[in-house]
């Protein structure tokens, strides 16, 4: 079989793709995502802000748990946290965010 073409694709590929550390960040970021606890947390910072004891009461897990989970969030710049007074209330870091989980729903939507 005659290989026609292929080493032409290859090289159009190659040169579309990123680089081996983007795409080695790439997949920690998704990695972060594939935690059950800290795709509910992303879930509840999509509806609202939300601050550390209401992310405790609506997951039904304790403060510390979700801190640290928030910790992890924050340290892959999913989340920002903005101190009001004595608390920190969270948010989505920026729009993409919200983009990555609606894109991972609808994709699970259309194996229904």
């Amino acid at each position: 079989m005659e290989r026609v073409g292929c080493e032409d694709r290859v090289s159009a590929v190659r040169k579309k793709i990123s680089d081996e550390a983007t795409l080695c960040d790439l997949a920690e970021l998704f990695k972060v995502f594939g935690d059950g606890t800290r795709a509910k947390i992303l879930c509840c910072l999509e509806v609202r802000d939300l601050c550390v004891g209401e992310l405790a009461e609506i997951l039904g897990m304790s403060v510390s748990a979700v801190s640290h989970q928030l910790r992890v969030l924050r340290s892959a710049k999913l989340v920002r946290g903005v101190k009001e007074g004595k608390e920190v209330r969270y948010a989505l870091d920026d729009h993409h965010v919200m983009m990555i989980i609606e894109c991972g729903l609808s994709h699970l939507q259309e194996r229904d």
